[in-house]
C-alpha cells in the first residue's frame, strides 16, 4: 500500500472516531452530565483529521506542479 493509501485509510478511521466522540458529547449534553473531558474528547481525533485532510487537499496541487516541472 502506498503512502497516499495509508493517509486515506487513517483519515477514514479518524472520521469514525470523531463522529463517535461527537455523538458521545451530544448524549452527555442530553443527559446533562457535567464532564468537561467528554467535550474535549472530540479534539483528540480532530487534530490529526485536520492534518490528513489538508494533506489530501494539497495532493492534486502538489502533483500538478511536479508534472509541470517534468514537462519543462
Amino acid at each position: 500500500m502506498t503512502g497516499n493509501m495509508w493517509v486515506r485509510q487513517i483519515h477514514r478511521w479518524l472520521s469514525i472516531a470523531f463522529t463517535l466522540a461527537v455523538i458521545a458529547n451530544i448524549v452527555a449534553l442530553t443527559l446533562q452530565v457535567q464532564a468537561t473531558w467528554i467535550g474535549l474528547l472530540a479534539f483528540v481525533p480532530l487534530i490529526p483529521l485536520l492534518a490528513t485532510g489538508l494533506y489530501m487537499f494539497a495532493l492534486p496541487y502538489l502533483g500538478r506542479s511536479r508534472g509541470a516541472r517534468q514537462e519543462a
